[in-house]
């Protein structure tokens, strides 16, 4: 067995990017497809709100964050129905107004310190047992929920109006897939970092919508992109001492680089 793979911290990290491989994309082509990607850097940024206050308070920070992050999916989804709002003026809002915050927050901390940047960038030595818990089960609802209501949320994100039409409840829904995201977001931090999240949840969705598959299989696919980018990521980050989640990122975009030449218009 390699070196890598006899770790105790890497064998978390692997099975944390693994689940992290299979969930974020799979709510992310639902926010690509909606033209809602943005939400994933919102909520992101929310999250580094939510481990600011559990550093000042000395509580848990990946707690905090679910909480911060799960509670602001809900306000924008609210507002997000005020016709006098646009989305992504709400979007926006939520975005600055939370870094704001944080940043306040943080100076009332003492100032970054290495707890902080390992949230902030990734860190593939910190994850606990108990991130690990919490994310098997966060992945277990998400793929459930995914499941259960693919068709529901197949309609609502392709035609609001009409889905409402045919009598699926879409605020109900909407409302649910924000909330995973948030959840969703706020957990994987460890892995990819909060100010990384957001593309790993894009990128291999875009990647996979460059072959112009299906809906179900471009969902495949940019699960399959996303692992390969967590998995060579954590190998490279490994090896090569860099950060996990901006090498797990820049692996993503090399995938992107590489469909977009492959199926780049004639």
């Amino acid at each position: 067995m390699p070196e890598i793979f006899e770790l105790e911290f890497m064998q978390r990290a692997f099975a944390a990017g693994l689940l992290i491989s299979v969930i974020v994309p799979l709510i992310g082509v639902f926010l690509v497809v909606r033209r809602y990607a943005l939400m994933a850097d919102t909520l992101a940024h929310v999250s580094l709100l939510g481990v600011a206050v559990g550093i000042l308070t000395n509580s848990h920070p990946v707690v905090s964050a679910t909480v911060a992050s799960a509670v602001a999916a809900v306000a924008i989804e609210r507002l997000r129905g005020i016709k006098s709002l646009f989305a992504e003026s709400v979007l926006a809002i939520f975005l600055s107004g939370s870094l704001a915050v944080a940043v306040v927050i943080i100076s009332l901390a003492g100032g970054l310190n290495v707890d902080l940047l390992s949230y902030l960038f990734g860190s593939i030595s910190t994850i606990s047992p108990t991130d690990l818990y919490m994310l098997t089960a966060v992945s277990v609802a998400v793929v459930l929920a995914i499941t259960l209501l693919y068709k529901e949320f197949f309609l609502v994100s392709f035609d609001e109006e009409f889905a409402e039409a045919g009598g699926v409840k879409a605020r109900n829904l909407n409302l649910l897939i924000v909330v995973l995201a948030a959840v969703t977001i706020a957990l994987s931090m460890r892995i990819v970092g909060i100010l990384l999240i957001g593309a790993l949840m894009v990128i291999p969705v875009v990647s996979a919508k460059q072959f112009s598959l299906s809906f179900r299989n471009t969902i495949f696919l940019s699960i399959a992109f996303s692992f390969v980018s967590v998995a060579s990521g954590l190998i490279l980050s490994y090896y090569l001492d860099l950060a996990s989640g901006g090498t797990v990122v820049l692996v993503a975009l090399f995938i992107f680089l590489l469909a977009f030449i492959i199926k780049r218009p004639e």
